[in-house]
């Protein structure tokens, strides 16, 4: 793999794993490389739909764990669920 390559990945990473320092020492890399804005711009978008997609993901199974074991969800699953947050 190109290191133009690694470095988009690294980007997209960055974002869906929500890591603020390892996405500024990506960007800057980035940069240095002379990649271009748009495709920075598409791995940040692929990553943000991961990431979304994950936590929707994680919080039905949170909720029907806490059903299989018949608990209570905690009061701000629900507005978690909303994405309001």
């Amino acid at each position: 793999m190109d290191e133009r390559t690694k470095e988009l990945v690294a980007i997209g990473a960055s974002v869906a794993g929500h890591c603020q320092p390892c996405l500024r020492h990506h960007m800057a890399k980035a940069k240095e490389l002379g990649i271009s804005e748009d495709d920075v711009n598409a791995a940040i978008r692929l990553a943000k739909v991961i990431s979304e997609n994950g936590d929707k993901r994680m919080m039905e199974f949170t909720e029907g764990l806490m059903n299989e074991l018949a608990l209570r969800p905690a009061t701000d699953l629900a507005f978690m669920k909303k994405g309001d947050g």
